[in-house]
């Protein structure tokens, strides 16, 4: 948990401004990608668990 506080603290408080706006693109990306596979494999997804789920 250590190494966790003092990472973040460093993202937060040592980094300059354009560094923060950067992580947060960052971060936006990985969410816009993370959003746009679960749409396009959800209908797939679903099919595979509720196989899975059948089969029990």
């Amino acid at each position: 948990m250590n190494l966790l506080s003092r990472f973040l603290k460093r993202i937060f408080y040592e980094s300059k401004g354009a560094t923060l706006i950067e992580i947060a693109l960052y971060i936006a990306l990985v969410v816009i990608v993370c959003i746009t596979v679960v749409t396009t494999l959800g209908d797939k997804l679903q099919a595979v668990f509720q196989s899975i789920v059948d089969s029990l």
